[in-house]
């Protein structure tokens, strides 16, 4: 796709990996209002017009490609193209693969692509971050979770598996590379993100439409966690953090 940018350089880019409509817009564009050269990928890249074309109106930077995540070549060569655009700050990895599968509904299929999107694409791409950042003894890497990270249930068999082992993964990172510079954290979104589709589903499911302003989770907010997460101060670093609205169970 088409490169667009603003003028002038930054001083540093971040990478996020699975840039899509809601979670990773709302991190890329943070990040860019923040002064950073924003990487984005995700697989459909021309779905990311629109989040380029926003970030270079309201003044930052950014590109953007098609990235398959599972690929390791294209995820080095991804990494390798925002360090050279700028020296990588940030790596955020947010992929997705949320299914729902009755066990023994569940393909060998499915479960080994959740597998690879969810966990193994997380690994390439924290692998590739840290080679980049550690002659700097600096950086973020941080990893989207979900409730399925901490907890199985029934019909999610593949999304929790391989959720867990990203953050298996992400703790295993921590302790490798924190004594050397680099900040690796686990994000667990405990709930429900603020788009239709979400309250489609609540809606089928409690018969209510009149949700709170504050009762989903706003990108945004989602967003300003990542942020403050890569501003910590090193004698103060969070490995893993849980969000979820106000009203939320948990």
């Amino acid at each position: 796709m088409a490169e667009l940018r603003a003028a002038s350089p930054k001083p540093a880019s971040v990478a996020v990996i699975g840039a899509g409509d809601f979670i990773g817009a709302a991190i890329a564009r943070r990040f860019a209002a923040g002064g950073y050269h924003v990487v984005c990928g995700r697989r459909n890249g021309d779905k990311l017009v629109p989040l380029i074309e926003g970030i270079v109106a309201a003044g930052g930077q950014a590109t953007g490609r098609a990235l398959d995540a599972r690929d390791e070549a294209d995820v080095t060569a991804f990494l390798a193209e925002a360090e050279a655009t700028a020296p990588l700050a940030a790596c955020i990895f947010n992929v997705g693969a949320n299914v729902n599968f009755p066990i023994v509904d569940t393909t060998e299929r499915v479960f080994r692509k959740v597998w690879e999107m969810a966990c193994y694409s997380g690994f390439l791409a924290g692998r590739e971050a840290a080679r980049l950042m550690l002659p700097r003894a600096s950086g973020s890497i941080f990893f989207t979770g979900a409730t399925a990270s901490l907890r199985g249930g029934a019909g999610f068999a593949a999304f929790a598996s391989a959720k867990a082992g990203l953050r298996a993964v992400a703790q295993s990172m921590a302790r490798e590379l924190g004594p050397q510079g680099i900040h690796v954290a686990h994000l667990v979104i405990d709930a429900g993100v603020d788009t239709a589709f979400v309250r489609d589903l609540r809606q089928k499911r409690t018969g209510r439409s009149d949700f709170a302003p504050d009762e989903l989770m706003d990108p945004a907010s989602i967003a300003e966690t990542y942020w403050h997460l890569h501003h910590q101060p090193r004698d103060a670093w969070t490995h893993e953090l849980d969000l979820r609205p106000f009203g939320e169970r948990w």
